[in-house]
């Protein structure tokens, strides 16, 4: 894993801790047999997969609304 892969991911989520759940939450889908949002080898590592669908944008979090305020 690219230290550069990481500090591009970072960029993107502005929070190591987010990044962190994103990237593991993603690794997890690809290892369990999703789709590969771009284009990799078979044998590439799911944690760069993750990092590079983080950074080109297609794997992203949404805000969870907080409950009983509005």
């Amino acid at each position: 894993m690219g230290e550069q892969n990481i500090e591009d991911a970072l960029g993107k989520t502005k929070s190591i801790f987010k990044l962190v759940n994103l990237a593991s939450m993603r690794s997890i889908e690809i290892s369990e047999g999703a789709a590969k949002m771009i284009d990799a080898k078979k044998d590439d590592v799911v944690l760069d997969v993750a990092l590079k669908e983080i950074t080109d944008g297609k794997v992203f979090y949404k805000k969870a609304k907080k409950h009983g305020k509005k």
